[in-house]
């Protein structure tokens, strides 16, 4: 497109309030969020009415200053992105309802934006050469996949995960090791002080061949060896806990992530969602990509996470192919990648 196309993104799938403001889907002029931790770390996990009535609460403050940030009125936008699945629902119906407000008044039109396909995007944002064809992981509190992107509006799910996802897996065994929600942040600095090859945890790989993962028999090794150390009264060191476990996780990513890659014949690997956060899965990532020729790309941590400028970058391509909703426009939150 010949023309800047200015998208204003909106994200409220669970308990960060977001919107920006990106251009042509890579340059992003703002970026603001509204982060609900402090708010849910007494409950030890996202409480969902909660969430939605804090979204409620801040999502005019958070657009307003997503559109000064940026130095442009609503009038300037090209269209309206926003997440619409998967998620909570009254969280995504928070965004999804100003969205439309703001689309019917402005008379813009109303992008929908698949969540997991906005973490993607969040390549393109981080490296602006990046583009297709290329694998991704994304890796998040309720997801773990390995993707075939083909294209910008196409793409292949290799594997997924068939029970707990690697996130939900970390927030988990963080819970039980008396570590404060969100989990996964502090089983990752907890782990730099422990050993990683102290317990021997299992790494489960499934059936010869398959891209698909299973996290749940980890977590479960992770609890009887818990239980045990204190029946039997054990030495219990949680960093060593916390460092057998990542290992194992990571382990079982970068195998397979190796393996898509070399099956496929592509040298381009990409990481994607909050776990892509992860200092450990990040390094050894790079490092096994390094030594195989693969360009690794993977978002700035603040990229990682919830956030609006990636469901900007995915709304311009979706805007570009001219993906465009109507008012009847609902939300989804089982909405599975690769679903419309």
């Amino acid at each position: 497109m010949e023309k800047d196309v200015l998208i204003l993104a909106i994200e409220s799938s669970c308990d960060e309030t977001a919107a920006a403001v990106v251009r042509n889907g890579r340059e992003v002029l703002s970026n603001i969020i509204s982060s609900q931790i402090a708010t849910h770390k007494i409950y030890g996990g996202v409480v969902p009415e909660i969430a939605s009535r804090k979204h409620i609460e801040a999502i005019d403050r958070v657009i307003d200053g997503a559109l000064e940030e940026a130095g442009v009125k609503k009038e300037d936008i090209d269209a309206i992105a926003v997440t619409y699945g998967p998620g909570l629902v009254g969280a995504l119906l928070v965004g999804l309802s100003e969205a439309k407000a703001l689309a019917f008044a402005l008379n813009k039109p109303l992008v929908p934006v698949h969540h997991i396909e906005g973490h993607i995007a969040a390549n393109y944002i981080q490296n602006k050469n990046w583009a297709p064809p290329f694998v991704c992981v994304v890796v998040s509190g309720g997801h773990t996949h390995i993707v075939h992107i083909k294209d910008y509006d196409g793409f292949d799910i290799l594997g997924h995960t068939r029970d707990d996802a690697a996130g939900e897996a970390m927030d988990k065994v963080a819970r039980v090791l008396g570590l404060p929600y969100p989990g996964g942040p502090h089983i990752d600095r907890l782990a730099k002080e422990g050993d990683p090859d102290a317990i021997a945890f299992p790494r489960v790989t499934l059936e010869s061949g398959s891209y698909d993962f299973s996290f749940s028999g980890l977590k479960s090794a992770v609890l009887n060896y818990l239980n045990k150390a204190k029946m039997t009264g054990e030495e219990i060191v949680p960093a060593n806990v916390a460092a057998s476990f990542q290992q194992s996780v990571v382990d079982v990513l970068v195998e397979k992530a190796m393996r898509a890659c070399e099956s496929l014949g592509i040298k381009k690997l990409a990481l994607a969602g909050g776990v892509s956060a992860n200092s450990q899965l990040r390094a050894e990532m790079e490092e096994n990509c390094k030594a195989r020729g693969i360009e690794f790309c993977v978002p700035a941590p603040i990229l990682c996470t919830d956030n609006a400028a990636m469901i900007g970058s995915a709304g311009y391509y979706e805007f570009v192919k001219g993906n465009i909703a109507d008012m009847s426009l609902n939300a989804y939150p089982a909405l599975k990648l690769g679903e419309r």
